[in-house]
């Protein structure tokens, strides 16, 4: 496992009322590179972690507002019996047609941005706070984050990940191609954690990250 910082000088910058309130800290990464297990690992040492993936859920439940823009744009097919969303059907078509991936994601976006803003500004007494925010750089949101991490993996390695959440190997490939390539995930990241071995590795790294943090050493890539 390696964790890969910038070269660019390191920011000093203050620390108020003794936490890292004022700070954003952003975890991305590819589907199935462990971005999701790498937030457990700091969420159980001892972070604030906020999941987009979770806003998104919460958003599709019966009587929310991704429920609500998905049956006025798509069509009440999409929609379940308890009024929710029906993400398994609403996922077949935005992996397969780029135009209903983009509109919906015109449409939920500004949502879920609203709601990390909310989280952002808002207060915790713990010593990092993170969010896992899987289209960090292909919505550009990385701008409004100091702190970026981006978790990366073999293609290899991700096939196997979805293939045991029972995804085909084709259907993987596609959902894996149809993302920003994890290369240039990497040249945009401030931070990168190399996810390809064991998930002790990813743990080890994990607590390298978080004392890093902890320490307050933020450094955002400048160039």
């Amino acid at each position: 496992m390696e964790v890969e910082t910038s070269d660019a000088k390191h920011l000093q910058r203050c620390i108020l009322k003794g936490t890292l309130n004022m700070y954003g800290i952003a975890i991305t990464g590819g589907i199935a590179c462990g971005k999701s297990l790498l937030c457990k690992i700091l969420s159980r040492l001892g972070a604030d972690v906020i999941d987009s993936d979770e806003i998104v859920k919460k958003l599709h439940e019966s009587g929310g507002e991704g429920a609500k823009v998905v049956r006025d744009n798509f069509g009440v097919e999409f929609i379940s019996e308890d009024g929710a969303t029906n993400r398994v059907k609403l996922a077949e078509l935005v992996f397969s047609d780029n135009r209903a991936r983009d509109k919906l994601g015109r449409l939920l976006h500004p949502l879920v941005d609203i709601e990390l803003k909310k989280w952002k500004t808002g207060q915790s007494s713990a010593p990092v706070r993170i969010a896992q925010i899987p289209l960090l750089f292909e919505l550009g949101w990385h701008e409004e984050w100091d702190l970026t991490v981006c978790v990366v993996s073999k293609e290899e390695n991700q096939i196997k990940r979805l293939q045991k959440r029972g995804i085909g190997v084709e259907e993987a490939k596609r959902r894996i191609r149809s993302q920003m390539p994890n290369a240039q995930k990497v040249d945009l990241a401030d931070i990168v954690i190399n996810n390809d071995g064991s998930e002790n590795e990813l743990e080890i790294a994990a607590r390298e990250l978080y004392k890093y943090l902890e320490n307050g050493k933020h450094g955002k890539k400048t160039g």
